[in-house]
């Protein structure tokens, strides 16, 4: 199972060095970052590997809570 989550960021870089500060974060909530895009009008697209669906919910919550605002689906390989 995948995640993929979009964003926005106007300043790339330090959209960046906040989502790598926040890497045990990610990992502690069963995700591991295979790709990041960035597309068009400053949009961030982040696809995670999903090992605990449970873990990864609770962790967007706190990123809504937090502000943050995102898009996400959950994502099974057919």
């Amino acid at each position: 199972m995948q995640l993929l989550l979009q964003t926005s960021a106007r300043d790339l870089d330090a959209w960046k060095t906040a989502f790598d500060a926040r890497a045990e974060d990610i990992t502690g909530a069963g995700l591991t970052t295979l790709q990041i895009w960035r597309g068009e009008d400053a949009t961030i697209l982040v696809l995670f590997e999903v090992h605990n669906r449970e873990r990864a919910t609770d962790w967007l919550g706190r990123q809504v809570a937090l502000g943050t605002a995102l898009t996400a689906q959950f994502l099974e390989t057919l």
